[in-house]
């Protein structure tokens, strides 16, 4: 529903996500205020993961890959502890990659590789939204489509891998438990908001550009189907692939527990498999429990492996990462994948430049005699020099509070705002009847329904749950630190108060501008109404 109203909005008003809530109502414009500041800040968040992206795939190209071996230390005698103490994939992650602080208070350093990364996806990015619509509607067909032939690759061969199987298994067993979790339908909300583009604005600028006739309806269900299927038709390759490594993680557990065996009985080589391993810890245990005991055997469980699968960042950089070097031929592997990733980002940002872009030339806030060009070079200049910030030592996290912060509750609320104000301050009514004229049909029960009461209801419920739940606990990060003492698991820290706010302001700013906006014009109004 969400969906179907800002396209059919974009495509009635002709108008960018500012200009279109204005036209509505001038109370209503802090709505395309704040939807276009949340683009700008999610547009800031997705290039630098693109800048990550862009790092790996460089080394990609390097025989073995970086992340697949441990370095030497300085003095060249051994292994990095850092490294030898956790993964060689988390040792480039975390300290080749962004050569993280312990401390999100510590800011350390600009990082030059990452400054270069940066600086190319952002000229990537100009060179493709350079004329506005014109340019993105051409790249876009490569940025789409290519994702689609590298995860049909990745899928075809990630269900030929040992472990394919019982990836998939954990993929489609619910788990009560976790369903019964609401920070996992919050993360759920804000996923689709993501992955269909709602609020940020982008798709009232993309569909202004519609022809007015356009069947806009049908247009929403089969985007909303295709974004479906694709993101089930994605999880399939993936988790097949991390169905391989846990399982093979698995499997080297049980070869250490039966080395360990093996020497400590004597036992011949091969007497113990991996098939016969159950059978005889139960019968070494029952007649040696103290032996057993004294060789402290690592509890060897498949579960276990599957269940350390994360989200994130995490997945693209360490699991996916530490998964694709156990494949055969992992450098073709590695390359195409972080194409893949690059490919998908770069799409998405178009969207969020659009939403940047098409309000700027709306309200005549540059001059009509200053190029496209020129504009979106503006544009992509400014948020690259905003952006080094998170090419400091620090950067990762100030990108989770942005992910965590500007990416969630301002989506909520701009888009609550947006079914409020098309029902009952726009009217169904009236909506109804530009959609008909559109179309050619009146919106079925259906969409009524929801537009009126069930998607500002879900919204209310879903905001309501998130504040409770930041209530309920401090905010807090996860810290990769080598002197702590559970080193290599993160060290658990309470943002400090001056980083609280700042990611109270990224929350809240975005939000506020809907009744600053509408206080604004109230305020005018009454002064006219005086005079």
């Amino acid at each position: 529903p969400l969906l179907h109203l800002e396209l059919a909005l974009g495509q009635c008003l002709r108008k960018g996500s500012i200009g279109a809530w204005n036209t509505i109502s001038p109370y209503l414009g802090g709505v395309g205020v704040g939807s276009w500041m949340v683009s700008v800040l999610v547009s800031l968040y997705y290039n630098t993961v693109l800048t990550w992206v862009m790092w790996y795939f460089i080394n990609s190209f390097q025989e073995p890959l970086p992340w697949s071996v441990c370095p030497l230390n300085e003095n060249r005698t051994g292994l990095n502890e850092e490294c030898y103490e956790s993964t060689a994939v988390n040792y480039f992650w975390y300290r080749k990659t962004l050569n993280i602080t312990p401390d999100v208070t510590e800011s350390g350093t600009l990082q030059w590789w990452l400054i270069l990364c940066l600086a190319t996806c952002w000229a990537i990015v100009y060179l493709c939204t350079i004329r506005g619509i014109e340019t993105t509607g051409k790249a876009i067909y490569v940025t789409a489509i290519f994702p689609y032939l590298v995860l049909t690759i990745f899928l075809i061969h990630g269900l030929t891998l040992p472990g394919a199987t019982d990836g998939l298994t954990y993929l489609f067993t619910p788990n009560l438990n976790t369903l019964k979790n609401p920070r996992v339908w919050l993360d759920a909300a804000t996923q689709i908001f993501f992955s269909l583009s709602l609020a940020f604005g982008g798709l009232i600028a993309f569909s202004s550009y519609n022809p007015p006739k356009n069947d806009c309806e049908k247009d929403a269900v089969t985007v909303a189907i295709v974004n479906s299927m694709t993101s089930l038709y994605a999880s399939i390759p993936v988790f097949s692939i991390l169905g391989f490594k846990a399982t093979t993680g698995y499997w080297d557990c049980l070869d250490r527990n039966i080395i360990s065996i093996i020497n400590e009985f004597d036992l011949p080589e091969e007497s113990i498999m991996r098939q016969n391993y159950t059978a005889w810890i139960s019968s070494l245990n029952s007649s040696y429990p103290e032996k057993i005991a004294g060789l402290k055997l690592k509890s060897c469980d498949l579960q276990e492996f599957l269940d350390q699968s994360v989200s994130g960042t995490g997945l693209a950089f360490i699991i996916f990462t530490q998964a694709i070097i156990l494949m055969p031929g992992s450098q073709a592997w590695a390359i195409l994948f972080f194409i893949m990733l690059f490919s998908l980002g770069l799409s998405s940002m178009f969207g969020n430049i659009e939403g940047v872009f098409t309000p700027l030339l709306e309200l005549q806030i540059v001059s009509k005699s200053i190029p496209k060009e020129l504009l979106s070079g503006i544009i992509c200049l400014i948020c690259f020099l905003i952006a080094l910030c998170f090419t400091l030592r620090s950067g990762s996290y100030w990108i989770d509070i942005f992910d965590s912060y500007a990416g969630s509750l301002p989506l909520l609320v701009i888009a609550f705002f947006e079914v409020i104000g098309v029902a009952y301050v726009y009217k169904i009514k009236r909506f109804s009847k530009d959609v008909k004229w559109m179309t050619g049909r009146k919106p079925n029960l259906y969409w009524q329904i929801t537009w009126t009461f069930i998607s500002p209801l879900l919204l209310l419920i879903v905001f309501v749950a998130f504040v409770t739940l930041q209530i309920q606990k401090p905010p807090s990060y996860a810290a990769w630190n080598p002197k702590y003492e559970g080193f290599p698991m993160k060290e658990e820290k309470v943002y400090p108060l001056w980083v609280l706010a700042i990611c109270v302001l990224l929350a809240v700013l975005p939000c506020v501008c809907v009744p600053l906006v509408a206080l604004f014009h109230l305020i005018k109004r009454m002064c006219r109404s005086k005079d």
